[in-house]
C-alpha cells in the first residue's frame, strides 16, 4: 500500500489540495479565505490534469522523436485554465474591495444581515 501511494504521491497531493480547498469555501465565512479556497481548489485539478497526462518514457510530440509522444493538450488546458483563473480572482477581489466599502465587513453571515435589513 505504502509504495503505491509512493508511486502516486502527486495524486495524493492533487486529492489533499482539493479537500483543502473545498473545506476552505465550505467552512468558511470570510469571502476573502473563499477566494483563496477556490484558488487551492484550482491547484488541485491544475495538479491532477497534469498528472493524468504524464507518461513514462514518453517523448515530445516532434518528427524526430521516438514513439510513444506526450500529448501536450493537457498542458494548453491548464495554462489557460491559470489565465482564466487569475482573471477570476482578480475580479473577485475587486467585487470583495467594493463590498468592505459598502457593508464595512468582509464576513458573509452579517452581509447578509445588513443587506436582509435594508
Amino acid at each position: 500500500m505504502i509504495d503505491l501511494l509512493a508511486d502516486r504521491l502527486y495524486y495524493v497531493v492533487a486529492f489533499l489540495l482539493l479537500g483543502v480547498g473545498t473545506y476552505t469555501l465550505i467552512g468558511s465565512s470570510n469571502v476573502v479565505k473563499k477566494v483563496i479556497g477556490m484558488n487551492v481548489f484550482q491547484t488541485g485539478i491544475f495538479l491532477f490534469f497534469i498528472t493524468s497526462a504524464f507518461v513514462t518514457g514518453a517523448s515530445p510530440p516532434l518528427l524526430t522523436a521516438p514513439e510513444p509522444y506526450v500529448s501536450p493538450l493537457p498542458h494548453v488546458l491548464i495554462l489557460t485554465a491559470i489565465v482564466v483563473g487569475v482573471s477570476l480572482t482578480a475580479v473577485a477581489l475587486g467585487l470583495i474591495v467594493r463590498v468592505y466599502e459598502e457593508y464595512g465587513t468582509l464576513n458573509e453571515e452579517a452581509i447578509r444581515r445588513v443587506s436582509h435589513d435594508e
